[in-house]
């Protein structure tokens, strides 16, 4: 498989989050996991793939001591940003936008890379070509993790959502999540991940169309079924 993708096969997962008895305890392919950011999306992620039985490497700007607190409830592994990027087949950035630059881009390429971020210009500051519509927040971050396989997730839904509201595949109302990138192996892989979580994913198109996921349109925060964030998706226009 490409970019050094190479999941694990491992027993079944025995879960303790309430919820059907067995749906989330099925043998499933296992990543190593990296986790960039341990705020709302970061530390929730962490959690769930923990215990989804990934290997997760979690990580921050402020170091590894930060993370006990976390890495002692989650079972997960406290690193530095270059180590939870670099052990990883899979990498989560749920940092805020303005903190991408300062990542250490090589770490990350060949990776797939989820990017779970948006831009809030009261938070990150003024980005010329992402306010003016120049380019897409996913395809901004892209450009500066040179090599990466990045594909758009995780940034609609709100963090106790994810937590809280995945539902075995079939399930009425299952709520969606949209996801977007250029690559369709590393999309494909997402997808998965999205799906493991309990959430149906609707493919959003490459990454230059991912601003039909960003802040204020319909998908976002919303909670649409499948069809709905088809529909919401192609309700907003360029």
């Amino acid at each position: 498989m490409s970019g050094g993708i190479s999941p694990i096969l491992r027993g079944t997962c025995s879960l303790s989050r309430p919820g059907p008895p067995d749906w989330r305890r099925q043998e499933r392919a296992l990543m190593r996991i990296g986790i960039i950011g341990s705020g709302q999306i970061g530390g929730t992620l962490t959690r769930r793939l923990q215990e989804l039985g990934h290997d997760v490497t979690v990580a921050n700007s402020r170091g590894p001591d930060s993370l006990r607190d976390l890495a002692a409830e989650t079972g997960a592994t406290p690193g530095t940003v270059e180590q939870a990027a670099r052990s990883a087949d899979l990498v989560v950035v749920a940092v805020p936008l303005k903190a991408v630059p300062q990542l250490p881009a090589a770490a990350f390429e060949g990776r797939v890379v989820v990017d779970a971020n948006n831009y809030y210009p009261q938070r990150d500051g003024d980005v010329p070509e992402i306010a003016d519509l120049s380019l897409t927040s996913s395809r901004w971050t892209a450009d500066r993790l040179t090599g990466a396989r990045v594909v758009k997730a995780f940034n609609n839904i709100q963090a106790r959502h994810l937590l809280e509201k995945g539902r075995p595949a079939g399930t009425p109302d299952r709520i969606a999540l949209p996801v977007a990138g250029d690559d369709p192996e590393a999309k494909r892989i997402v997808m998965e991940v999205v799906d493991a979580l309990g959430f149906d994913p609707v493919d959003a198109g490459t990454l230059d169309e991912s601003w039909r996921q960003q802040p204020d349109t319909p998908v976002y925060g919303t909670d649409r079924d499948a069809e709905g964030v088809r529909q919401g998706l192609a309700e907003v226009r360029p």
